[in-house]
């Protein structure tokens, strides 16, 4: 838990709010997004005095120029002036587009420090998996004998099962590794952008650092969640279909694998939100699951359809990259467009160096995509719900939030 400027720490009181999920009214000019409300002795904060200045016939009282947050009486429409923008985001609860762009923004305007860190995981990922796989795919006999074979014996099956299996889980452990280092220190960048402050490598690394065995232990904990979550649904269906019954076995089955498809979406999202709440916060692994399930709590299809958003814009960008690269691949190892109908992956270093290579520019644009877009929505809902914006301003030194000084503490750190 960090209680430095622009954090409101966990389990603080929230700010009171209405039953359509909207904040209730603040002090006047503390939000610039928030509207008054009606009667200042109802609405008024907590510990305000319901004492105030009477009504006046003029401009309201304490306003310090016309155009203040209102409704315009003489144009009939909601007069909201723009919001504090220190850094990537306006400091105001964010639109879908917002979001993405923030993510972008971010990655343009700290390109060194952005590109670099994804570029050094990717690199080492992508060495380790390009030489296991290379490894394994040298010994192909396995491969070969249930190519040429249409009745392969149980144990070709289970020899090839095991050398797949092997080479998956590598790359599996590696491409995790890569994702928390990647993740952590990107979500430090990010939330430094956020307040107009840039950040080097070394400073990202020194600040995610304590926190990267617990979020190992959180990308180990939430896939393993989800992945059980899908198995109970497959099971009864399947024993059903070990044991015999056919037309029940199926039925259930299909309804069974549907269901446990649902319930790991829902847990994906529901803990979306855990990474960033882990690295700001400095939570444990249980209390930032916890402090991601109560931001998502209703919003859950809200931020269900920015992850599938910014999933399906990374799906994109890899595959626009990954795809030439692995032609040029396929036509250097003199395989050509063939290798798509053949049972056996191309074997060949010049392929497998070539897709490597593809892989390292991908992941090299999307880690930061996808980490970004994660911590901006973090820092949405915390902003609709917790008014985060005024800390925000506040560590950002906006001129009227009681700016603290540059070389305060900043978020996360």
């Amino acid at each position: 838990m960090n209680d430095s400027p622009g954090w409101t720490p966990p389990g603080s009181p929230s700010p009171d709010r209405s039953p359509d999920g909207e904040e209730s009214a603040k002090a006047p000019g503390s939000n610039p997004h928030q509207p008054p409300a009606g009667n200042p002795a109802d609405d008024a904060p907590r510990n305000w005095s319901t004492q105030q200045p009477p009504a006046q016939s003029g401009p309201p009282w304490g306003t310090p120029r016309p155009g203040r947050p209102g409704w315009d009486h003489w144009g009939g429409s909601w007069n909201q002036p723009p919001a504090a923008k220190p850094g990537i985001i306006p400091l105001r609860p964010l639109g879908v587009g917002e979001i993405l762009d923030g993510a972008v923004t971010t990655m343009r305007a700290h390109w060194r420090t952005v590109l670099g860190i994804s570029l050094a995981v990717a690199v080492v990922v992508q060495l380790i998996a390009t030489i296991a796989n290379g490894l394994w795919l040298a010994d192909a006999t396995n491969l070969d004998a249930l190519a040429q074979d249409p009745q392969p014996s149980p144990d070709e099956l289970m020899n090839a099962m095991t050398g797949s299996l092997r080479i998956s889980g590598v790359r599996a452990l590696v491409e995790t590794l890569g994702t928390v280092l990647a993740t952590a220190m990107l979500t430090v960048v990010v939330s430094r952008a956020v307040l107009g402050r840039s950040v080097s490598s070394g400073e990202a690394w020194r600040d995610s650092r304590p926190q990267l065995l617990r979020l190992l232990g959180l990308l180990f904990l939430l896939p393993l969640l989800i992945t059980l979550a899908v198995f109970v649904g497959f099971a009864p269906g399947g024993v059903l279909l070990a044991a015999g019954v056919k037309p029940l076995g199926i039925a259930l089955l299909l309804v069974g694998v549907l269901a446990g498809l649902v319930a790991a979406v829902w847990i994906w999202v529901r803990f979306s939100l855990a990474a960033p709440a882990l690295m700001l916060e400095k939570q444990g692994v249980i209390s930032a699951m916890r402090r991601s399930a109560k931001l998502v709590r209703g919003s859950w299809w809200r931020v269900f359809g920015v992850q599938m958003l910014a999933t399906i814009l990374v799906v994109i960008v890899a595959s626009v990259i990954q795809m030439p690269v692995t032609l040029i691949g396929m036509a250097a190892s003199g395989q050509g467009l063939s290798a798509f109908a053949e049972a056996t992956p191309a074997t060949s270093w010049s392929y497998l160096i070539a897709v490597g290579i593809g892989a390292v520019i991908a992941s090299t644009i999307t880690f930061p995509i996808r980490a970004g877009v994660t911590a901006l929505l973090y820092l949405d809902q915390r902003i609709r719900r917790e008014a985060l914006d005024l800390e925000l301003a506040r560590a950002a030194g906006v001129p009227g939030y009681g700016g603290t000084q540059p070389d305060s503490p900043t978020p996360g750190s």
